[in-house]
């Protein structure tokens, strides 16, 4: 998936509009794009150690550690890589930058207990979220059951599910559902939700709440998934 960056054209287009045109379209938009040579989590973490021990603890740098976060990267990980690079990079530069770290990972910490527990982190969907999520399976026999939680901020892409459809029971905190074409509908615990086939939807928590909720689905024969675009941050962050 192309990754969409206009922060070259939109600080750089009038004076530089080469250089901008390169940062958007080569380094963000095909280099970080290779996720089948690299994975965005990966290039991160690499982007980060590389600025890191240049001793260029400027907003690049914090972008790139959020834009980290969001590819799935923890903050004990976050912590661990400022530590471990701090022996070749310069002890002053790891103190710089955890203010950054601190800022960002603020509210990582889970503020509910499910009441189907946590799970663990939703790796094997992770491309398909913005944020990270926590999956915990509950049934997979007769019907798919499953606890999904959403960190703050956390929503999955546009999605459509062929011939069989979805529901949705929230238990805790606040979220988002949305169809095409209809506005966003504002969940909290005790709402249920009935996703139709061929409806392309996505689902998350909202800005500043964690949210859970139950996605159960009844096994249908031929019946898929697509996976679409992004929720991109302008449309989520309107809402």
């Amino acid at each position: 998936m192309s990754v969409k960056q206009t922060a070259g054209r939109t600080i750089l287009g009038d004076i530089a509009p080469k250089f901008a045109e390169l940062n958007d379209d080569i380094l963000f938009g095909e280099v970080w794009s290779r996720e089948d040579k690299l994975s965005l989590r990966d290039r991160s973490m690499i982007t980060v150690t590389a600025i890191l021990s240049k001793g260029l603890i400027t907003d690049a740098l914090k972008s790139h550690i959020a834009n980290a976060k969001k590819n799935g990267v923890t903050k004990e990980e976050m912590v661990e890589l400022v530590t471990h690079v701090a022996f070749y990079a310069g002890w002053p530069n790891a103190w710089a930058v955890f203010p950054m770290v601190m800022e960002i990972y603020k509210d990582d910490e889970q503020s509910v207990s499910p009441l189907f527990g946590l799970g663990e982190y939703n790796k094997a969907y992770e491309k398909y979220f913005t944020g990270k999520s926590y999956l915990n399976p509950l049934c997979g026999n007769e019907a798919s059951i499953a606890n999904v939680t959403f960190e703050p901020g956390c929503r999955n892409f546009w999605h459509i599910h062929h011939v069989g459809g979805q529901i949705l029971l929230c238990t805790e905190g606040e979220g988002w559902y949305q169809e095409e074409g209809k506005k966003a509908q504002s969940l909290h615990a005790g709402d249920v939700v009935y996703i139709a086939p061929e409806v392309k939807h996505w689902h998350g928590a909202k800005k500043d709440s964690w949210f859970t909720h139950i996605a159960l689905s009844v096994p249908t024969p031929n019946a898929t998934t697509e996976w679409c675009e992004e929720v991109a941050d302008s449309e989520y962050n309107a809402l």
